[in-house]
């Protein structure tokens, strides 16, 4: 693909790259969105608004798990009235909390990467949004 030129909003293809991860008032959707439905020449812009929609949708998913887990757990807890199982929720936010640095820590420095005009790649779906901006 040609690393050449504008992106999407005419936008340098770095400056596009690092605005598919700001995720301030959905900036980095609609950016993301953008790029994947106009520009079909470069690849740049292209893998980080792929890694930005699956960060974002890793990010969603791990919530509504998260959700569900705590709720199952406090009400397994409530219901068998063993107030010890409310520290499995807790341990269970732990984790979660973890999961979102995780997640945090590699949105950042994807934006950098982005706008630093490189492809950085996170585990898992940085192959994969890879092969889908060829």
């Amino acid at each position: 693909m040609d690393n050449s030129g504008k992106s999407v909003f005419g936008l340098d293809q770095n400056v596009a790259a690092g605005l598919a991860y700001l995720p301030i008032c959905l900036c980095h959707l609609i950016v993301s969105i953008g790029i994947i439905a106009t520009d079909k020449t470069n690849k740049l812009p292209r893998f980080h608004a792929f890694q930005s929609l699956m960060l974002s949708a890793l990010m969603i998913v791990g919530y509504i798990v998260m959700i569900v887990v705590g709720a199952v757990i406090m009400v397994v807890a409530g219901a068998a009235d063993v107030p010890a199982l409310g520290f499995l929720a807790l341990i269970a936010y732990f984790v979660f909390l973890l999961f979102i640095l995780l997640l945090v820590i590699g949105l950042i420095i994807s934006c950098i990467k982005g706008f630093q005009g490189q492809i950085f790649k996170l585990p898992i779906i940085g192959n994969l949004a890879d092969k889908w901006s060829n």
